[in-house]
């Protein structure tokens, strides 16, 4: 697991180079033209599910980065609940990325995982300079999330067969952006390298 970090005092004890963010994949898919998403929710669980778990064995941290779907009473383990319990169409997605009780998780209220939560202050503590983004919607959500991290220099991965988006040449259309605008690198999840991720990237000239 990775090192212990005490800056926080014991309330985020890690440290790594490196965070895997997933992003939505707490997620009912329970609204309109959910058809390809439900369609694909269950290929696109099981490769993040090993990404996570190649993750995990590296020592790299996850981070839940989640809509709260307007529940702005609810909380995430709420959120979980309902998604397994309630019969709703993203079961499968949950079932197969339900969290470890050491991840970590961000309630967002926005497309973007930086606007107005937490997730600045995480990484920072926990000594991150590169993000692996993976989750739903590629072409909204990852594509924000992707865009905030660019702005504060984090070197940024969006693997291609990890994202999932409602229209799948909206999908391609949105890494094609990421790879060009933002620099990322959206090769598929089993070529990434990780241990060679947690190295410092050159410096921007």
């Amino acid at each position: 697991m990775p090192a212990k970090n005490h800056d926080l005092h014991g309330n985020v004890p890690d440290a790594c180079p490196v965070a895997l963010l997933l992003i939505d994949v707490i997620n009912d898919l329970e609204f309109e033209n959910n058809q390809a998403l439900v369609k694909q929710s269950g290929r696109l669980a099981t490769r993040i599910a090993a990404l996570k778990k190649r993750a995990r064995a590296a020592g790299i941290p996850a981070i839940y980065v989640n809509d709260n779907f307007g529940r702005w009473q609810s909380d995430f383990r709420k959120q979980v609940d309902h998604c397994l319990n309630d019969g709703v169409c993203g079961r499968i997605l949950v079932e197969r990325l339900k969290p470890a009780p050491d991840d970590y998780f961000v309630l967002k209220p926005k497309h973007s995982g930086f606007f107005s939560t937490t997730l600045d202050t995480v990484l920072r503590y926990l000594g991150a300079h590169t993000l692996i983004l993976n989750g739903i919607a590629g072409d909204r959500c990852v594509l924000f999330t992707a865009n905030d991290a660019f702005l504060r220099e984090f070197r940024v991965c969006v693997p291609s067969d990890c994202v999932l988006s409602n229209d799948r040449k909206e999908n391609q259309q949105a890494l094609k952006l990421m790879k060009r605008v933002l620099k990322a690198d959206i090769r598929p999840s089993h070529k990434l390298n990780l241990a060679a991720l947690k190295k410092r990237p050159k410096e921007k000239r």
